[in-house]
């Protein structure tokens, strides 16, 4: 069980990853531990791979085996995916071994857990603590110093990650622009065999016969969350936010807002900046992992980013940010991982447009009834990771239950 508020947070740009789909956990981890693995062991002539857990029952469909590959492309790598050793026996599920060969002789091998959001922890190895910049890890906390030295959250960002952050977070939101424009002018089938057609070009041509303001809002939200997931299911540039699996809700909201209300470049970044607070503490705290704690720490954990940068995008107070965060997850909690296939498309691609459409309703929600909560956000994020762990390991992202269990062509 994690030690609440034990850990510093790390940077931003730990959360705010640019990098291939389909799989932030599955895909971009894995290739980064296999990149620093090559370079520790240059004269390794091959190599191979072993993946446990749900790196092994649903790599393939997040194409984990490719992303290896081409990090040690051209030289030979034998993977290996172990169905045997069970889940609960890991120290993460998803765990991997890695291992380098000159001829016969062993170089070395890493034991690798890739904890979300296209982060690594190398067995017996420290993590990196330049990156551990936020003294604070709860909500609580850093609300309390905000009120007390009268500061916005995304100052409470540049205090401790200094001016350079928006340099950094200028190119997230070009990714995540991006992005929505090259998934909505793409069309065709997605791979996989699922026959998944893409829809976001659809969605944002075809007006409704009778379109209310409301109904129009909708659809290009659901268009824009729809661009981003489609780009990330074909294997497309994202950012995560915090994993590629929910990369699309953050763009889509911040993206539409900016057009309808004519917010600024910098008023999306310090949103950016009040969105990565909140997925650092979820990241810090529970988890981001939906092979951890199901899509609730995906979906949930995005849409809950979403709120609170929609909140901040509207300069509503601190209150006010953590009410929007704390509905948002709280209504994603026991939300299950269930891909069909181990493809991030069915019914990944349908809950980015979904959550950012309850985000903007959490954003709502918070102009009214923000001074009537009984829940904290701490609150709800101790009870998104006890849920998650306590999520039977089918409904986490193994595709062995759920609607990868009942799917039939």
């Amino acid at each position: 069980m994690r030690r609440w508020g034990d850990f510093a947070m790390e940077s931003l740009r730990e959360l705010y990853r640019i990098g291939r789909g389909p799989s932030s956990s599955h895909t971009m981890g894995p290739s980064h531990a296999s990149t620093l693995f090559r370079q520790a062991f240059p004269q390794a002539d091959r190599f191979e791979a072993t993946l446990y857990g749900s790196l092994a029952k649903t790599g393939k469909g997040h194409l984990t085996d490719v992303a290896i590959r081409d990090a040690f492309a051209p030289l030979p790598t034998d993977i290996c995916f172990d169905l045997d050793t069970p889940e609960e026996t890991l120290p993460h599920p998803n765990t991997m071994e890695l291992r380098a060969f000159s001829g016969e002789t062993t170089l070395g091998s890493w034991r690798v857990f890739s904890v979300g959001g296209g982060k690594i922890e190398i067995e017996g190895q420290p993590s990196v603590a330049p990156q551990d910049v936020y003294p604070l890890s709860t909500f609580r906390e850093i609300k309390e110093y905000c009120q007390r030295e009268g500061k916005f959250l995304w100052q409470y960002v540049e205090e401790n990650e200094g001016v350079e952050i928006w340099d950094y977070l200028r190119d997230v939101w070009k990714q995540m622009k991006d992005t929505v424009y090259a998934g909505l002018n793409a069309d065709g089938v997605l791979h996989g065999g699922l026959g998944v057609q893409r829809k976001a070009k659809y969605l944002i041509r075809q007006r409704h016969m009778d379109e209310s303001a409301e109904t129009r809002e909708n659809r290009k939200v659901c268009a824009y969350a729809f661009a981003v997931s489609e780009e990330n299911a074909g294997g497309g540039v994202v950012v995560t936010a915090p994993t590629c699996g929910a990369s699309g809700v953050l763009p889509a909201v911040l993206l539409f807002k900016q057009e309808q209300q004519g917010f600024t470049d910098t008023d999306v970044l310090h949103a950016l900046a009040a969105a990565g607070v909140i997925g650092n503490i979820l990241k810090t705290n529970a988890s981001i992992s939906g092979a951890e704690c199901g899509c609730q720490a995906e979906i949930g954990s995005a849409c809950s980013m979403a709120a609170a940068g929609l909140a901040e995008l509207y300069h509503m107070d601190l209150d006010q940010i953590e009410y929007a965060a704390e509905v948002a997850m709280e209504h994603h909690l026991g939300l299950t991982c269930d891909p069909i296939g181990g493809l991030v498309q069915i019914p990944c691609i349908e809950r980015n447009a979904v959550a950012a459409m309850r985000a903007i309703n959490a954003l709502s929600l918070a102009n009214f009834l923000t001074y009537t909560r009984k829940i904290s956000f701490d609150m709800v994020v101790k009870t998104m990771y006890e849920t998650g762990r306590d999520l039977f390991s089918k409904y986490r992202e193994t595709s062995e239950g759920g609607l990868a269990k009942i799917y039939t062509e």
